[in-house]
């Protein structure tokens, strides 16, 4: 069983690790060490165990906060899902398309015709005065 030397709040602690974990214990102590420096620099010299107890606590405190968020996060997702499970199960939305009768588009057609007529006229009079 390997054991690795980390340092928590400036004091060095040899602790034994399964084979394959000395990466992870490594980047774990490193945490608490981050908050014992917090501790030390705000309260000053403490007994080490008063310094692992508040590092503890602190890192349980943000560890807890870290849970709250997780849990709302997942609360959100399911709320999510099951939204998107019903929008699946909706049938389609008809969806209408008008359609223009034959006979408006030929009246239509039969108007544009006119007004260029018309237009015409207007114009070879403008011409001819």
């Amino acid at each position: 069983m390997p054991e690795v030397t980390i340092t928590i709040g400036g004091r060095p602690f040899q602790v034994a690790c399964q084979d394959g974990e000395q990466d992870f214990l490594r980047s774990a102590a490193a945490l608490l060490d981050a908050e014992a420096q917090v501790v030390l620099d705000q309260v000053g010299r403490l007994p080490e165990d008063r310094v692992l107890l508040m590092s503890g606590l602190m890192l349980a405190d943000k560890t807890a906060g870290m849970q709250d968020q997780l849990h709302a996060a997942e609360s959100q997702i399911r709320r999510l899902e099951r939204e998107l499970e019903t929008i699946k199960a909706a049938p389609p939305e008809r969806v209408e398309v008008p359609v223009i009768p034959p006979s408006v588009t030929e009246t239509l057609a039969e108007l544009a015709a006119r007004a260029e007529s018309l237009a015409e006229r207007v114009e070879e009079e403008e011409e001819t005065t």
